[in-house]
């Protein structure tokens, strides 16, 4: 697709891709959540691009750096790569608003959703947010994009929530990636 018309999948990543013990900040202790890999795998066989956008607010916490984020960042790579699979580009917010004061890169703002289609060429309509709490998924109604909230991680606190706001709801990445794949 030409620059202005490629299309992304937005995912979360703890809780999405990852299982979420609370502030990851240990590469030791990534671990894909069961068909993550095969089903980013299955979006880039599809022509889609792939890319991470994670709030980080254990860095404003203090609880870890930027460093340790890139450092779990590389280790999921790794962990995709074994399953042929690759992300195309990757995002946090490092803040907290009760620490740091506001900022537009916390999701569900949608700075870093921006900052991707600037570097990018997406065009926002044609994405799809994927993730396991509604704010990782509400920039798609601001931005015009689809969204689908996942049932792992924290999803299943969020199913009613989800429903009202008119977002599907299913099982897991795997099942997201099949009914973006499918045209959904």
């Amino acid at each position: 697709m030409a620059d202005g018309n490629r299309r992304a999948v937005f995912l979360d990543r703890d809780g999405t891709i990852v299982e979420d013990p609370g502030f990851l900040h240990d590469p030791g202790k990534v671990r894909l959540l069961p068909g993550a890999g095969e089903a980013i795998h299955r979006l880039n066989d599809a022509g889609w691009l792939v890319i991470t956008v994670s709030n980080q607010s254990g860095i404003a916490r203090g609880v870890y750096d930027a460093v340790a984020y890139h450092a779990v960042q590389r280790r999921l790579v790794e962990l995709l790569a074994a399953h042929q699979a690759r992300l195309d580009g990757a995002y946090f917010c490092p803040h907290h608003p009760a620490i740091t004061g506001p900022c537009e890169c916390r999701k569900p703002g949608v700075r870093l959703f921006r900052d991707a289609q600037a570097a990018l060429g997406l065009d926002l309509a044609h994405c799809y947010w994927v993730g396991d709490r509604p704010g990782d998924v509400e920039p798609a109604r601001t931005l015009g994009g689809q969204a689908f909230l996942v049932e792992t991680g924290r999803g299943a606190d969020h199913t009613a929530q989800a429903h009202a706001l008119g977002i599907p709801v299913v099982a897991d990445l795997a099942a997201a990636a099949s009914a973006i794949v499918r045209g959904a």
